[in-house]
């Protein structure tokens, strides 16, 4: 490696290299050719060898939110819909799921990512 980068032990014991401010700005472009070349990263940027942020590809990060909403909020939501689904009570107002799960039913829903409807 060069002077540009410090390794940086995980507490696994893996060793990481940590690019520097500077050095993450200076090389920004060659980055994006890594990218657009099918290199994924990540580039670990941060000062004194500390690990601050990471540069991955956009492929990566829509995998990686994909990934997370899968594991972090969407289980919860699952086992909110099981349990109603097992209970013979009444219904529930969507109004009271919505604000179990986090929703806000008043917020404006960004759709832009979706095909034109026809």
């Amino acid at each position: 490696m060069n002077s540009d980068e410090t390794p940086h032990i995980l507490a696994s014991g893996e060793r990481i290299w940590v690019i520097g401010p500077s050095a993450a700005a200076e090389h920004l472009p060659q980055m994006l050719e890594r990218f657009r070349s099918g290199e994924a990263g990540p580039f670990i940027v941060g000062d004194a060898g500390q690990p601050e942020g990471v540069f991955i590809s956009w492929d990566l990060w829509q995998r990686l939110a994909v990934l997370s909403a899968d594991t972090l909020e969407f289980d919860h939501v699952y086992d909110i819909a099981r349990e109603s689904l097992a209970d013979d009570g009444p219904s529930v107002p969507l109004e009271d799921v919505a604000a179990e799960i986090g929703w806000d039913l008043n917020e404006p829903i960004d759709d832009s990512d979706l095909p034109p409807k026809k």
